[in-house]
């Protein structure tokens, strides 16, 4: 073989790899807001590979799999992993690991900051909204089980957008993060964004999107969650109308429902969540205009 074929050969093998990996892992021009505290996002930058390793390059924490963004996209050297930190993560050291195509693992070390999110106390007049049934709690599981199956999904059909829109129209009324108390007693922290709009008020798909679960669940009322790809999925809660099928492959700013009052409210509005490797995270940091967290 010459030493012209060589080198042919070298850079076939090298442009090859950069194109598969390019195509099988997520590539975005975009990148959320850097906020490594419980219920944000770590934007960590990984050790930079030869291109053979790249092909298969994939990351995980807390046992998910984790987005990533490439060189490619980003302008930068090295791949970019986004990181969803989930409200429970204690504050203090943190791990990903990294899986390159030879089968070798690595672990980079981030930091988790603390976060105090403020409380919320809400009456509700619906006891069991409360305390539900044991029948109530039967019902939960199931819906609970079908939720978890949309949010862990891994969907590489689409390259998901890093900025998001507002869904729907109307100013915040409960931010991100909050310590809630139903009735005095304690619940799990509010892992969404409410938006205050009248019943009726259209609610549109932030970007593109495959519909993967709607239902009328106890809590959350008339639900749609929207797979965005690569582990980042959207749930749209309380909503009077559903305007779209499971399987529906929806683009910015459609319309996928209306604002109502169903579930667990107290008037209506559109609770809206954003999970990020199965973890949910303030949806501020992906809105269009990258706003700070409360």
């Amino acid at each position: 073989m010459t030493s012209n074929t060589s080198v042919l050969c070298f850079f076939k093998t090298l442009i090859c790899g950069l194109i598969a990996a390019s195509s099988s892992l997520f590539a975005a021009i975009n990148l959320p807001l850097h906020s490594p505290v419980p219920g944000g996002i770590a934007v960590l930058e990984l050790p930079r590979k030869p291109a053979s390793e790249s092909h298969n390059l994939s990351a995980s924490y807390l046992g998910s799999r984790v987005m990533l963004a490439s060189p490619m996209a980003t302008g930068s050297k090295h791949w970019q992993a986004i990181v969803g930190i989930p409200l429970s993560a204690k504050p203090g050291s943190h791990q990903l690991t990294v899986s390159s195509g030879q089968g070798k693992q690595s672990n980079i070390t981030f930091d988790v900051k603390p976060k105090t999110y403020k409380e919320q106390h809400i009456t509700l007049t619906n006891k069991r909204q409360v305390n539900p049934l044991t029948a109530d709690l039967e019902r939960i599981t199931r819906e609970k089980r079908l939720m978890v199956a949309a949010f862990t999904d891994w969907n590489t059909s689409l390259t998901p957008s890093m900025i998001l829109a507002k869904p729907t129209t109307g100013p915040l009324s409960s931010p991100f993060g909050l310590r809630r108390f139903f009735n005095d007693q304690p619940r799990n922290p509010h892992s969404g964004l409410d938006i205050a709009a009248p019943e009726g008020t259209l609610i549109q798909a932030p970007a593109e999107a495959i519909v993967v679960a709607t239902g009328d669940y106890f809590f959350n009322g008339s639900t749609v969650l929207l797979d965005h790809g690569h582990g980042l999925v959207t749930m749209y809660c309380h909503m009077s109308r559903i305007d779209v099928s499971e399987g529906d492959h929806v683009q910015l700013n459609d319309t996928i429902g209306l604002v109502g009052k169903t579930g667990r409210v107290t008037g209506a509005h559109l609770h809206w969540s954003v999970s990020l490797n199965n973890a949910r995270v303030d949806p501020n940091l992906l809105m269009q205009n990258n706003l700070p967290p409360p």
